[in-house]
């Protein structure tokens, strides 16, 4: 089933390159000219209609400097360089194809009207040849949902940078590579001449749920070598969501530049719906790369355009009214929500002043993290906030943390009062490298959102004199995580307590999908003896550990004579 599925998803996909046969004719002090392209997804297929983001025309726009982003309601051809040329490239099935058959439109039997996607069939033979197709700008409209959204939870002053530009092009400054991330273009091609065969659904955001699993469909590096990296398909789920109806949503899936309006699909129990479009595949917050992908939920997208279309009548062009929403009010998300909510409700903020960290409760007073989080402090503040409208929080205290020289980068607060909402986690007693983990933690924003779930798997344990005492991961772990909770998806146990991704301390690069956890066995007889008897020697011995988990915890080989990582 999957494969069809991604079939479906290519056949939506395509590329769509913006250039401009006479350069002088662009706006002066604009970024380079030249050829920009990126991802884009059918909408439909007769009349051929295609959305992908706004920020390949950004380049073309007259008159930039007078342009305001929050105020402008909608852009359309005449504010663009008058000699501008788009070319969508798209899979052409080939002449083998059985002739088309329309199929009647209906509803979901509540009302409730569809938008469908063409699908190809699994019974269809896929030719590898690909056709560039003429195409015409309708419009180039803001989704001011995502806007509001973005705002709330990308600081400036987190220094946040997008990649939304293709590589090997110029990129223009931050603010200008920021003020059009929410704008979206709606594309026709003049030869709407395509085969169709079945549908692809569309589902609005608000039914997804942390940890849902999603399909991100995009061409890397735009129009470059379209052979090889058009509509290929990158595997993540829901790690995070923000503004009404989810209109903002964050996933681990891995894509590149060039994917900038390519679709996101989430696959449930009735099948495959497009539920989003990628727009920025690469985000930094400062210099450290956060591996994240930022996407624009395809309903507030839609409503967006709608709003536009239903002006007055010369704005409105008669073929683009069969473009109504899809909806699917029984959308079935097949993430093991669950075990994903008894997940969320392990984790809490741990807050330090104006620095935060994660850290996971073990029982109704007490918090694990990591020395790093409470930074020498005494007390702080935990934050248990499994959802954005429901928050308990509560002042501790740390009763004990690891000196600097241990290996285990362990702290321990009591809180003054319980906090009866927790979940308490299963620890785990065996570990099983390659088995699917999650991470569980709130890297990157803090409190402006609830914990974020990242997908991944167990990729090594290590071991001395045969017992773990370090776990490596592929989950996105990012500054604000440490401190938080490796947890297996195959039983729901906690795993380990994250302690640090990986710096390549020789060139300056965070690696997020290389990280360590503090094996929750190392811990264990720490956190039974307090529970049970209020004493701390168990955790004052992680202090006083092997030399040989000290060098595995520096990243260094044996003995002492080899090179040290730059790790």
């Amino acid at each position: 089933m999957a494969e069809t599925l991604c079939l479906a998803a290519g056949k939506a996909g395509c590329v769509v390159t913006v250039s401009c046969l006479n350069d002088r004719s662009a706006a002066v002090g604009t970024s380079p000219q030249g050829t920009w392209s990126g991802s884009g997804i059918f909408l439909t297929l007769d009349p051929g209609i295609i959305l992908c983001h706004g920020s390949v025309f950004s380049p073309f726009l007259l008159e930039t400097e007078h342009f305001n982003s929050t105020k402008c309601k909608v852009l359309l051809p005449e504010n663009f360089s008058p000699d501008l040329q788009i070319q969508v490239l798209v899979t052409d099935e080939g002449s083998s194809q059985p002739p088309c058959r329309s199929l009647p439109d209906r509803d979901l039997g509540d009302g409730t009207p569809m938008l469908r996607f063409n699908q190809l069939s699994s019974q269809q033979k896929i030719h590898n040849s690909r056709k560039h197709r003429e195409a015409e700008l309708i419009l180039m409209a803001p989704c001011l949902q995502f806007q509001e959204a973005f705002a709330k939870i990308f600081s400036a002053s987190d220094q946040w940078h997008f990649g939304v530009n293709e590589v090997g092009q110029e990129s223009g400054s931050v603010a200008d590579e920021m003020r059009f991330l929410h704008w979206f273009a709606l594309l026709r091609i003049l030869d709407s001449r395509f085969p169709s065969s079945g549908w692809v659904s569309c589902a609005p955001a608000k039914w997804l749920r942390k940890g849902d699993p999603l399909i991100a469909c995009g061409s890397p590096f735009g129009a470059f070598c379209p052979d090889i990296f058009m509509n290929t398909f990158s595997k993540g789920i829901v790690s995070n969501t923000s503004g009404e109806g989810n209109v903002l949503i964050l996933t681990d899936a891995r894509c590149l530049p060039g994917t900038e309006g390519g679709g996101v699909f989430a696959v449930s129990k009735n099948g495959f719906h497009l539920v989003g479009i990628i727009v920025a595949p690469l985000c930094w917050k400062a210099n450290e790369w956060v591996g994240l992908t930022l996407v624009c939920a395809i309903d507030c997208i839609l409503e967006s355009i709608g709003h536009i279309l239903s002006g007055p009548p010369w704005f409105c062009k008669t073929w683009l009214h069969p473009m109504a929403l899809v909806t699917k009010p029984h959308y079935g998300p097949v993430a093991r929500d669950g075990l994903i909510q008894q997940m969320l409700a392990a984790v809490v903020l741990v807050e330090c002043g104006p620095t935060w960290g994660s850290g996971v409760m073990v029982s109704p007073r007490l918090v694990l993290t990591c020395r790093h989080v409470v930074s020498g402090a005494s007390n702080v503040c935990v934050r248990l906030q499994p959802h954005l409208d429901k928050a308990s929080v509560a002042k501790g205290k740390v009763i004990f943390a690891t000196k600097d020289s241990s290996p285990y980068d362990v702290a321990l607060v009591e809180l003054e009062e319980s906090l009866t909402t927790f979940a308490i986690p299963i620890l785990a007693s065996e570990f099983c490298p390659g088995e699917e983990v999650s991470v569980v933690g709130f890297g990157v924003f803090g409190q402006t959102c609830s914990p974020s779930v990242t997908s991944g798997i167990l990729s090594a344990v290590i071991t001395v004199e045969e017992k773990p005492v370090m776990l490596q991961a592929t989950c996105a772990v990012h500054g604000g995580s440490s401190g938080g909770a490796l947890f297996s998806m195959r039983s729901g146990k906690l795993l380990g307590i994250v302690a640090s991704n990986t710096r390549d301390n020789s060139i300056g690069v965070t690696y997020p999908h290389l990280n360590f956890s503090i094996p929750i066995t190392v811990l264990q007889p720490a956190i039974w003896e307090f529970i049970q008897e209020r004493r701390l020697h168990a955790f004052q011995e992680l202090d006083r550990v092997g030399k040989r988990i000290q060098v595995v915890w520096r990243l260094q080989r044996e003995p002492e004579t080899m090179p040290l990582s730059k790790l």
